[in-house]
Order: C-alpha cells, then sequence, then structure tokens
C-alpha cells in the first residue's frame, strides 16, 4: 500500500492574542486637566467676587503681583540684573569702629569732628579737648542754634565707659560750656550702672556705644537728631 501524503507544516506562527490596551497615562493626564480647569474656576469665582466687594483693593493687589511677575521674569532672562553693593559701600574702612580704636584719643576726636561735618544740620565742629576741656572734646554749632557737646572716649572694647563719665558731662555741659545738649561717643559699650544714672537723669545724655557709632558712620541719624 502506498503511504499517505505527509502534511506540509505552515510556516505560519501564531499570533498571541492581543490583550486591550490600557491606557493609564492618558487618563490621568485628563484627571489632571479636570482638576485645573476646576481650581482655575473656583479662582476666577473667588476673583470676580473680591473685585465685586473690594474693587480698589483687588486692583493694587494685581497691579502689584503683575509688577512682581514681570520684575521675576526680567531677572530670570537676564534683562535685569542686581548688583551687590560696592565694598566701599557695604564698610566704610576710612571711619570703621576698628579704624577708631587704632588711632589716639586726639584723632578719635578729630574723627568724631569729621563725621559729624558730613550732617547738613552742623554749621562748625571744634575740637576742644585737653588736659582741662571739662568733659567737653567737640562742640558743635547747629544751623537752628542748638550748641551740642561730645565727649569722644576711644577705648577698647574690654573697657566699658562707667557712671563718673556721666555724671561729669552731666555736671559740665549746660552750667559751664552753654550746650544744649550733651552726647557720649564710645568705640566700647556703658556699663549697666553708667545707662542706669542716664537713665535717672532729669535730661538724659545721648550714649552712643560702638554699634551705634556703626550706624552713625553708615549714614544713620545722628545722635543730636535722633
Amino acid at each position: 500500500m502506498a503511504a499517505p501524503p505527509r502534511r506540509r507544516r505552515s510556516t505560519r506562527t501564531r499570533r498571541p492574542a492581543t490583550r486591550p490596551r490600557r491606557r493609564p497615562a492618558r487618563r490621568r493626564t485628563r484627571e489632571a486637566a479636570t482638576s485645573r480647569l476646576v481650581v482655575c474656576a473656583i479662582v476666577l469665582t473667588i476673583v470676580v467676587a473680591a473685585v465685586r466687594e473690594y474693587p480698589v483693593t483687588t486692583s493694587i493687589t494685581a497691579a502689584l503681583a503683575l509688577t512682581a511677575a514681570v520684575l521675576f521674569l526680567l531677572v530670570r532672562t537676564g534683562r535685569i540684573r542686581l548688583t551687590a553693593l560696592p565694598a566701599a559701600a557695604q564698610a566704610d574702612f576710612t571711619h570703621s569702629i576698628a579704624a577708631y580704636q587704632h588711632m589716639t584719643g586726639t584723632q578719635f576726636e578729630h574723627a568724631i569732628a569729621d563725621l559729624a561735618r558730613r550732617h547738613p544740620s552742623v554749621r562748625t565742629a571744634t575740637v576742644s579737648g585737653g588736659a582741662n576741656d571739662r568733659a567737653l572734646d567737640v562742640l558743635l554749632q547747629l544751623t537752628d542754634g542748638r550748641r551740642i557737646a561730645i565727649q569722644c572716649k576711644r577705648h577698647a572694647p574690654s573697657n566699658r565707659v562707667g557712671a563718673p563719665v556721666i555724671y561729669a558731662v552731666n555736671g559740665t555741659y549746660r552750667a559751664y560750656h552753654r550746650c544744649d545738649q550733651a552726647v557720649i561717643v564710645t568705640t566700647s559699650t556703658f556699663t549697666p550702672d553708667a545707662q542706669r544714672a542716664n537713665a535717672e537723669l532729669d535730661v538724659p545724655l545721648r550714649l552712643v556705644d560702638g554699634r551705634a557709632l556703626g550706624r552713625w558712620v553708615s549714614g544713620g541719624r545722628p545722635p543730636w537728631g535722633a
């Protein structure tokens, strides 16, 4: 008997059953877009209500916010550059506290007189310190007619100004020097007794310690104008 013919194997490969594609990314995108729309709608509703209730305040706030956004954009794009203050503006080394502490007593008196002359309210600043200065180192004549007595104490930070200096200045600046106000300037600080004695005076003196002197040097208000 003749053998039955062999069946040829099919060279076609069967494709695996395909699963339905899931689309989580698109769904998340749609959900995010929907959430943004809802938030925008809520914000818009609040803004409209605020404009109706407070039109002036809302307009000012919106203008400020827009200005800030524009400035931020200009800075980010490099069209506006924020430059730092020069070193000379950050610290005046010519009249810094460290420079004051390295001066002699006479040099410190002249430096305080020069510092006072910077202010437009000062007509003259005369250094009168010495052995018998009677607690007056610099005498100021102001444009409004006032006379200011300044006592200068160039001390190291560890050497603070005590209460005897307060009593000495208070006892002479009016009766002897005929001044309207007295100032004590030091590169150091004042002791608690000195501050207490000054607070008990009928007319307290103006006490300028190292930090206050630094603010004065940096362009702050002078002690007679504070």
